[in-house]
């Protein structure tokens, strides 16, 4: 199994402040991440500015009552940011990309010259977004939050289609935070059987334990909102990671990825150590000459120095050849 990618979300955890922005970025490579993601919008290119009702969120969120418009001028990150974030994050040896929101987007990220795109959960149903973007030839990482089997599989042909086969669909459940009760992990690795295709996590559960999961599962990428503290506020605050909890996920993941190893059989010098301790047949009584071998004078026990267990039928009822010490090893020169 090869390395799983760290992702850390960026999105709307600045506050409108670049040295916040920057910070982010460094605090996300001395916590192991191993790239930087944005989301590259304007709130005209994701929504239009209007009063009317269905523009007020009301779906049981933590932004219900909210405008869209508003939500999204205070989450987006100004576009003239993106080139110094990607040389701070290049700097920090961190990959750097987004995901787009719209033509305008890709063909901006396409001038940064960013190596990979990611789709939103709420745009696996634009099609036309998601062609255009595979169509650059780059790798498509598509959320899956909000999508139904057929909405993943017009997805993947979408990019098929527009000849990009380079496909990670990361599971993802779009709640914020999510319950890890609702993760249901094995979809993840159903979707990597069912359209050939690398998966991965877009996790906006609490804490660890749900991307820890996905690794032992196949998960090439996974992906977290990052914050510097989510004291700092802002919409995606609450369910973000800090850099300690991060720090603390990459390094279990990473032992993780040790312990998956590979398939083997074979075993260690340790292994072939411990077979020391394994059980085989003693002597647990003093034996003449003669003398028959019963189960109450010889028996399987620990270490695993004399026959193998699986001999006793055979040699039970036959004679010893010479006396024999309680606690000798048994072997076959001793059997008459």
């Amino acid at each position: 199994m090869g390395k799983t990618l760290l992702v850390a979300e960026l999105s709307a955890n600045h506050g409108h402040d670049l040295d916040i922005a920057l910070r982010t970025v460094r605090a996300a490579k001395a916590s192991g991440a191993d790239a930087i993601k944005l989301q590259t919008y304007t709130p005209d290119t994701i929504t239009i500015d209007s009063d009317q009702e269905w523009f007020r969120i009301d779906k049981g969120t933590q932004w219900d009552g909210r405008n869209l418009y508003d939500l999204y001028a205070e989450a987006y990150t100004p576009w003239e940011w993106h080139e110094t974030i990607k040389k701070e994050a290049e700097d920090q040896g961190l990959l750097f990309f987004s995901t787009p929101f719209d033509r305008t987007a890709v063909d901006f990220l396409e001038g940064l010259g960013v190596p990979m795109y990611k789709i939103a959960s709420f745009e696996i149903t634009d099609l036309p977004l998601i062609e255009y973007t595979a169509s650059k030839g780059k790798p498509v990482i598509l959320s899956t939050g909000i999508a139904t089997l057929a909405d993943i599989e017009a997805a993947v042909s979408a990019c098929r289609k527009a000849g990009n086969d380079n496909i990670t669909l990361l599971q993802c459940t779009s709640e914020y935070p999510a319950d890890p009760g609702e993760a249901n992990l094995l979809t993840m690795k159903n979707m990597a059987d069912t359209f050939g295709v690398s998966v991965g996590l877009s996790d906006h559960t609490m804490g660890s334990p749900v991307a820890l999961a996905a690794v032992a599962l196949g998960a090439s990428m996974i992906e977290k909102h990052f914050i510097l503290r989510r004291s700092i506020g802002g919409p995606d605050a609450s369910f973000s990671m800090e850099p300690e909890e991060f720090s603390s996920m990459a390094r279990d993941i990473r032992i993780a990825e040790k312990a998956l190893g590979r398939v083997s059989y074979s075993l260690t010098a340790r292994k072939l150590k411990s077979r020391y301790f394994s059980r085989s047949l003693f002597v647990v009584e003093d034996i003449s000459p003669g003398e028959k071998f019963s189960e109450r004078n010889i028996r399987s026990i620990r270490p695993g120095l004399g026959l193998p267990p699986v001999l006793l039928p055979e040699i039970l009822g036959r004679k010893a050849r010479h006396s024999l010490k309680k606690g000798t090893p048994l072997a076959w020169s001793h059997i008459g």
